[in-house]
C-alpha cells in the first residue's frame, strides 16, 4: 500500500480510519474480557504448580551440585550454601507473582493483537477472523507458554547443574573465595552505589529535556512524511498514541537510569575482587560515570565524549590472557568484506523462522541418518527421555546441521551464515536484534573463519562431522567408519577442539525456551521416520514409552547419582571427559 503523500491527506486518512480502529479495539477488547478468566486461570495454575512442584527438587539438586563439585573450594561451598536459601526463597514468591501478572496481560492483550492482526493485507474473510480469531489461538499459546516454562525448570535446570557437577577444575585450579578482598569488594561496591546514584540522576535529569524534544521532534517528522511506525495505516492510531505517551517513557527512562546506576556502581565489588585491587575499584566508579555518559550520547544522537575521565580498571595482561580462546586468529583481524550484503536488498530476519530453519534441517538430516542407520531409535528414545547417553540426538544432530550451514558458508566464501535454501544469509547487519543471535552469532562466525582458514578436505570435513555427531558416545565414535582421522595428529587436534566447542555452543542453544519444545516435534517426526523403515506402521508403539520413561528418568537423574558414581567402565569414564571438555567452551 502506497501512503499518502502529504500533512492534508495523511490527516484526512488518519480521521477516515479512526472509526474502523476503534472498532476492532472495542470488539478486541471484548474478546479479551471474555478470555481473561480462563487465560488468567490457566497460566496460573500452570505455572504455579511446576514451580511449587519443583521447588523442594530444585532445594535438594541445588545443594547436592554445589557440594559434589570439584570446582569450588570448602570455604566458597560453605558460603554458596549460606547463601542459597535467599534464592531458593524468593523464587517461590517471585515466580508466582510473574505468573499472575504475565497471564493477566496476555488474556487480555492477545485476543486483542489478534483482533488488529486479522485485517492484514492478504487475509480472505477479514470479518470472520476478526471474530474468531485470538480465541483458540490464545488458548494453545498459554499451553505452549506453561510448556516452554516447564522445559526451563526442568530441562535447562538440570542441564546447567549436571555440567556444574561433572566439570573439574579450570587448569586444575578451584574457584575460591579469597576472604581477604571481600571486605574491601563490599566497601568499594556501597562506594560505587553511593556516588553514581546521584551522579547519574542528575545526567539523566539534565539529559530528559533533550530526549523529549528529540523524541517528539522524530515522531511528528515520521508523521508527517509517513515514515517509520505510521508507514503502514493501521500503526497510525498506535503511533499517534506513542506521540502522546511519550514524556512518561522520558520518565521511565529516568526512573530506568536511576535504578541501574545502583548496580553499575556497585560493580565496582567485583572489580575490587577479580583485579585483586581496591585502587582499580576506585579507578572503575569514575569510568562508570564515564561509560553511562557516551552511552547515554550515543542514544540520544549526541555529540561523542564525555567529561569524566575514563580510567584504566583492568590488569590488561589478565583480561587478554582470558580472552584469548576467543578471538579471531590473526589472519583475520581484518574482516571479511560485506558489501555484497550492502549493495543488495536488505533482508530482515525474523528469529522464528531461524529456529524453524533450524528444526527442518534437524529432521531432514536425521532421517537420513535414520534411514542409513546412523541414528538408532534408542538414541532418539534416550533423547526424548533427556538421557546423558541421547546427546547424539539432543546435541550432536543440531551441532551437525550447524556445521553443514558453517561449512557451506566457508566454501562459498559468505560474509555470513549462509542457510540450506543457498539465498538466505545471516550476517551482523541482518540478524534479528534479539539478544540471543548476538550472543552465538559472533562466536559462529569466528568458528567459521577458522575452518575457512583450515582449508580442510572433504574427509576432514567428514571426520568433522564425525566429531560434531557422536562425540557425546565415544565408543561408537570409536567404532564408527565415518570419516578417516588425519594422519596429522595437529590436525586432529584442531579439528577435535573445533568439533568441542561447536557441541558447547550447540548445548547453550539447546537450553533456551522453545528449543525442546520445537526439538521434540523434530525427533518425534524422525522416530516415526525410523518406524517406517523398520516396517512399523503403529504411532503409538513410538510414542507410548515416552511419558513413562521421561517421568522414571527425573527421579533416576536425582536419586541415582551415586550408582552412577560407582560405574568405572571405560565407557562412562570417557563419556564423562567428553562432557566436561564441553562445558568448557559453552556461552554463559
Amino acid at each position: 500500500m502506497e501512503p499518502p503523500r502529504g500533512l492534508w491527506a495523511s490527516l484526512w486518512n488518519f480521521i477516515r480510519f479512526l472509526p474502523f480502529f476503534i472498532g476492532l479495539l472495542i470488539l478486541g477488547f471484548i474478546k479479551g474480557i471474555i478470555m481473561f478468566p480462563m487465560i488468567f486461570l490457566l497460566i496460573v495454575s500452570g505455572i504455579s504448580a511446576i514451580i511449587i512442584g519443583l521447588w523442594p527438587v530444585h532445594w535438594f539438586y541445588t545443594y547436592y551440585c554445589i557440594l559434589s563439585t570439584k570446582q569450588f573450594d570448602p570455604a566458597l561451598k560453605i558460603l554458596l550454601c549460606l547463601c542459597i536459601p535467599v534464592i531458593l526463597i524468593g523464587w517461590l514468591p517471585i515466580g508466582i507473582t510473574c505468573s499472575v501478572v504475565g497471564g493477566a496481560a496476555y488474556g487480555l492483550l492477545a485476543p486483542m493483537f489478534a483482533t488488529f492482526q486479522a485485517v492484514e493485507e492478504g487475509k480472505t474473510d477479514k470479518f470472520y477472523h476478526c471474530i474468531c480469531d485470538g480465541i483458540w489461538s490464545t488458548v494453545k499459546g498459554s499451553f505452549t507458554i506453561i510448556r516452554d516454562f516447564l522445559d526451563v525448570c526442568y530441562h535447562s535446570y538440570f542441564s546447567i547443574m549436571d555440567d556444574l557437577r561433572r566439570q573439574g577444575p579450570s587448569e586444575g585450579k578451584y574457584f575460591e573465595i579469597r576472604l581477604f578482598y571481600v571486605p574491601l569488594a563490599l566497601i568499594a561496591g556501597v562506594l560505587g552505589a553511593i556516588v553514581d546514584f546521584p551522579v547519574i540522576s542528575i545526567i539523566a535529569l539534565c539529559k530528559s529535556p533533550y530526549m523529549l524534544f528529540k523524541g517528539w521532534h522524530r515522531l511528528f517528522h515520521d508523521c508527517i512524511g509517513r515514515e517509520g511506525p505510521f508507514l503502514e495505516t493501521i500503526c497510525v492510531p498506535f503511533a499517534g498514541l506513542a506521540i502522546l505517551l511519550w514524556p512518561l517513557a522520558v520518565v521511565g527512562a529516568v526512573l530506568g537510569s536511576m535504578v541501574s546506576s545502583i548496580f553499575l556502581g556497585a560493580y565496582a565489588a567485583v572489580v575490587v575482587y577479580q583485579e585483586r585491587s581496591f585502587w582499580f575499584g576506585l579507578c572503575y566508579i569514575v569510568t562508570s560515570l564515564s561509560i553511562y555518559d557516551e552511552y547515554s550520547n550515543d542514544v540520544l544522537d549526541m555529540p561523542e565524549g564525555s567529561c569524566f575521565p575514563r580510567l584504566t580498571y583492568r590488569k590488561k595482561t589478565s583480561r587478554m590472557s582470558s580472552s584469548a580462546s576467543f578471538s579471531r586468529p590473526g589472519s583475520f583481524k581484518n574482516p571479511p568484506s560485506r558489501t555484497g550484503s550492502v549493495n543488495g536488498p536488505m533482508l530482515e530476519l525474523k528469529p522464528l523462522e531461524l529456529a524453524d530453519a533450524l528444526f527442518k534441517e534437524c529432521q531432514r538430516h536425521g532421517e537420513v541418518m535414520a534411514l542409513k542407520g546412523v541414528i538408532t531409535r534408542k538414541d532418539i528414545e534416550d533423547a526424548m527421555n533427556n538421557k546423558a547417553s541421547g546427546g547424539v540426538i539432543s546435541i550432536g544432530l543440531p551441532a551437525y546441521c550447524i556445521l553443514q550451514a558453517l561449512l557451506r558458508s566457508a566454501n562459498t566464501n559468505s560474509a555470513g551464515i549462509l542457510l540450506s535454501d543457498n539465498v538466505t544469509e545471516i550476517t551482523t547487519s541482518n540478524r534479528p536484534s534479539d539478544t540471543f543471535f548476538e550472543w552465538f552469532l559472533n562466536p559462529l562466525l569466528i568458528i567459521k573463519d577458522q575452518i575457512k582458514a583450515e582449508n580442510l578436505s572433504e574427509s576432514e570435513e567428514e571426520y568433522l562431522g564425525k566429531l560434531v555427531l557422536l562425540s557425546g558416545d565415544p565408543e561408537r565414535l570409536k567404532n564408527s567408519n565415518i570419516g578417516t582421522a588425519p594422519e596429522s595428529e595437529l590436525r586432529q587436534a584442531e579439528l577435535d577442539a573445533l568439533a568441542r566447542r561447536l557441541r558447547g555452543i550447540t548445548k547453550s542453544i539447546t537450553r533456551y525456551p522453545t528449543f525442546r519444545r520445537r526439538f521434540d516435534s523434530s525427533t518425534k517426526n524422525i522416530l516415526e521416520e525410523l518406524a517406517k523403515k523398520n516396517g512399523s506402521s503403529r504411532k503409538s508403539s513410538s510414542n507410548g514409552p515416552q511419558t513413562i520413561l521421561r517421568s522414571k528418568s527425573m527421579f533416576d537423574r536425582i536419586f541415582s547419582q551415586k550408582s552412577l558414581k560407582g560405574r568405572s567402565s571405560e565407557h562412562g569414564s570417557d563419556q564423562e571427559a567428553q562432557m566436561t571438555s564441553e562445558t568448557d567452551i559453552e556461552i554463559r
